[in-house]
This record gives structure tokens, sequence and C-alpha cells, in this order.
């Protein structure tokens, strides 16, 4: 363990650092991926430790990012909007690129089979938990484990990595 974290300790850091640009909340979130790697590592299917290892430090500085923001709206009265509006790090080419990679996603999606278009997009791209999942279908919330399960395993298996490179 101390090994893989020697070796990716800075790979982990830039990332998260990229997306929070803090070093503090960097060094947390890099942290929390290792903490999440090491539970994870049952699951790991031998298909690219770095990239397998930069998704999950990427999701935890995503959450931290959220849970940042949470804590600055509560700050703020929690009355306040937030526009979602390009950062001022954010300039129009990266703001295009991102839209671009939405967008691809989006066709990509739509592309899916109708059992995981479904489950994939609630859970990812509408950010709900299982239990709101399982509320809204009206089914198990067992039935969404695997349901989502099984969605995965059609990703990884009809989605090569290489396709996303640019």
């Amino acid at each position: 363990m101390r090994t893989l974290i020697d070796k990716y300790s800075q790979h982990v850091y830039h990332v998260a650092y990229s997306v929070l640009r803090n070093d503090q909340e960097a060094q947390d979130a890099a942290q929390e991926a290792f903490i999440q790697m090491y539970k994870s590592l049952p699951d790991y299917r031998s298909e690219g430790f770095k990239t397998w290892l930069t998704r999950i430090a990427f999701h935890k500085a995503i959450d931290a990012k959220r849970k940042l923001g949470r804590r600055t709206a509560e700050d703020l009265g929690g009355e306040e909007k937030i526009i979602n509006m390009p950062g001022r790090d954010e300039d129009v080419l990266t703001r295009l690129v991102r839209e671009e990679r939405q967008d691809k996603l989006r066709e990509r999606i739509n592309q899916l089979p109708a059992q995981h278009r479904d489950i994939i997009t609630a859970y990812y791209l509408s950010e709900k938990n299982y239990e709101q999942i399982a509320s809204d279908a009206q089914v198990a919330v067992k039935t969404v484990e695997s349901r989502l399960y099984r969605a995965r395993q059609w990703l990884r298996k009809h989605w090569k990595e290489d396709e996303w490179r640019e």
C-alpha cells in the first residue's frame, strides 16, 4: 500500500488540485482518494490502475467541491441563487471543450440500451442516490444496485477507454 501511495501521491494531488484550486482541500481529497482506493481494491478489474485511481481522485475532489459549495451557500444565508456561469479560472475555450465533452457523453448515453440509460442517467447525471432512484422507479434498493452494476458492466464491455481520449 505504501508503495502505491509513494508512486501516485503527486498525481492524485494534482488531479484533486485541478478541481479544487486549493492546496489544503486538494491534500484532503487526495487522502480520501487513497482511502477509497484501499476500500475498493477488491473490486479493481485490472483495467489500467492509474486511470482507475485518477477517476477515484477526480470524484473525491468533485465531492469536496460540492461540500464547499454547500458550505458557501449556507454561509450566505442559503437564500442566494448560485448561477451556473464560468468561474474566473474558466476561459471560453475551456468552457467550450467542457460543453463539447458533455454533448459527446449525452450522445453516447442516448445510445445505451434503455434499462442501462435510465439508471446511469439517474445516478450519474441527476445525482440521485439509490433510495431516490428506487422510489422513483418503485423498485427495491437492491434492484437499483443490481441494475447499476449491470449497466457498469455493459459500459466496461462496450465502451473502450481509448475512444474517449483526445
